[in-house]
């Protein structure tokens, strides 16, 4: 599947990174930016429109395979400042819709560090071009938060070697850091506490003590009817990942 070339090209501009983790609008990583706020705010100006002067549309679709017929889907779009994140998978070809990020009304936590770590190195199984850490890591580490059970400092070390892999030679200007991906994606000593079903469904909880928002749609249990966040499918990514990365093989 790998990545489109309208986005491939995107990889190595720091101008692209500043706009996607939203370091252009004051995010983590803004005090970096340096001389690119200039080049920033002229991209502001027409970056939606075409030659024509016409709304244009800025969203690239990127689909990373983990095998057993199961993808993540990625919608970037920095045009108007709104990524989103769902499966794709065998049996239905649905988009089930595990978070979104943007600067309104985000909902970006939908995976924790150990799934985003598995499902990294099962797209690296598949194609050895989309190495782990790496572009798969850097693009999708955004879904993804920490808490007080994980390994934070291979996390972040991990974060910021995907970034690295992908900076430019001799490049000294902006560029992200595992530190600045931290600085969303905290949530220890938030109160967030995770639930477990019998079938093995996993949901955060946060209790009312706390001073970050953990912004998710996976905060209940699944629901009857299918609505909410999509567990089932989840679980079934995460099954055929860590069966890629056991057997080496989709």
């Amino acid at each position: 599947m790998g990545i489109p070339s309208s986005l491939r090209e995107s990889l190595s501009d720091p101008v692209f990174w500043a706009r996607y983790t939203f370091a252009a609008e004051d995010g983590p990583g803004a005090d970096r930016l340096g001389d690119l706020e200039e080049l920033l705010d002229g991209d502001d100006e027409d970056d939606d429109l075409d030659e024509d002067g016409e709304d244009q549309d800025t969203k690239i679709r990127v689909t990373f395979d983990v095998g057993g017929g199961q993808a993540l889907s990625l919608d970037v779009d920095t045009g108007l400042d709104n990524h989103e994140l769902g499966i794709v998978g065998p049996g239905s070809a649905e988009f089930a819709g595990l978070g979104w990020d943007n600067l309104a009304h985000w909902h970006p936590y939908a995976l924790r560090w150990p799934e985003l770590d598995l499902i990294c190195q099962a797209i690296a199984v598949l194609d050895p071009l989309l190495f782990h850490p790496g572009v798969p890591m850097a693009l999708l580490c955004r879904f993804a938060a920490v808490f007080e059970d994980d390994d934070v400092d291979a996390a972040v070390a991990t974060v910021d070697a995907a970034f690295a892999a992908l900076r430019p030679h001799g490049w000294d200007g902006y560029w992200p850091t595992g530190a600045d991906w931290l600085e969303r994606a905290d949530f220890r000593g938030e109160n967030v506490l995770w639930r477990r079903d019998d079938a093995g469904h996993l949901w955060a909880e946060q209790g009312e003590d706390h001073d970050a928002d953990f912004y998710s749609i996976r905060v209940s249990p699944p629901a009857g009817n299918g609505d909410g966040f999509p567990h089932a499918r989840l679980n079934d990514l995460l099954a055929a990942a860590a069966a890629t990365v056991a057997t080496g093989r989709p």
